[in-house]
């Protein structure tokens, strides 16, 4: 994937950033693999905002993505590889032997052509599904179950990749892309590879009203509000606001919310807060 940078011809083009799109092969999706997306707006079912600084932003429709991969054993060929408005990464439409079709998030390098499989039997090569258990050690895997025939939950955002690093039992140890590392059933399942559009983290949007066609309406910051309305309000002049906090006093800025006797704490081997420690 390239990256293109626009030229300034206007002021609003001076830092923006667009995608290549050279590694998409196909413009029109697949119609049997569509749904469509109702909006909220940051509404409620009573018509009440509950989620502020959202609404608007280009009409979608949901693109069915496969994050199972439970059609085991059967061959796939790769027809399209496509962009998915509705997330970071491409997504990659599989026609199987027996003319399903299905999509799935593609993986970096993957062409059209390419034969992909899954299932415990297949080989751990780049677009395959199968379980830890059956893949060596230092895999980099992407799309990776938590728990057995749920789907895919972790490292699903455009360039994530996770390793596996150990095996032990009825689990497999991984490093995740936060710099965690954690344990899940080795039966669960994950995808060979990296997951594709590596450059997104590079794209700069330049302009305001590119966050408007995204559906993010503008932030007001807290300094800028009433007491009433914010803790760090108020003031005479350009006040700082004091110590930063949200809306509802919650303290930023590395305030642990997370519950100490949670239950997956006993999956975390090293929390991603110690490898910034250690830099």
């Amino acid at each position: 994937m390239s990256i293109k940078k626009l030229k300034p011809n206007i002021n609003s083009q001076r830092q923006r950033s667009v995608s290549g799109f050279d590694d998409i092969t196909e413009t029109e999706p697949e119609k049997s693999l569509l749904e469509p997306i109702k909006k909220s707006g940051g509404r409620n079912n009573q018509g009440r905002m509950t989620m502020r600084y959202r609404g608007g932003g280009h009409k979608r429709r949901y693109r069915k993505i496969d994050f199972k991969r439970q059609k085991d054993n059967i061959p796939a060929r790769v027809a399209t590889v496509e962009y998915d408005p509705n997330r970071s990464a491409r997504i990659a439409l599989l026609v199987y032997a027996d003319g399903e079709k299905r999509y799935i998030i593609a993986p970096d390098g993957i062409e059209v052509g390419t034969t992909v499989m899954s299932g415990p039997a297949a080989s751990p090569d780049l677009g395959n599904c199968l379980p830890l258990s059956k893949m060596p050690l230092g895999t980099v895997v992407h799309a990776i179950e938590m728990k057995p025939g749920k789907g895919a939950q972790m490292a699903r955002a455009a360039g994530t990749e996770a390793r596996l690093t150990a095996r032990e039992g009825k689990f497999a140890t991984l490093q995740l892309p936060s710099g965690e590392t954690r344990v899940v059933p080795a039966e669960c399942r994950a995808t060979v590879g990296t997951t594709s559009n590596v450059d997104h983290m590079n794209i700069m949007l330049g302009k305001a009203g590119r966050k408007r066609w995204l559906g993010r309406r503008p932030r007001t910051r807290g300094v800028a509000m009433n007491p009433v309305d914010h803790p760090m309000g108020g003031g005479e002049g350009r006040a700082s606001g004091g110590h930063p906090r949200s809306r509802k006093g919650v303290p930023a800025k590395g305030y642990k919310t997370r519950k100490r006797n949670k239950t997956s704490n006993k999956y975390i081997i090293r929390r991603r807060t110690e490898r910034k420690k250690r830099r």
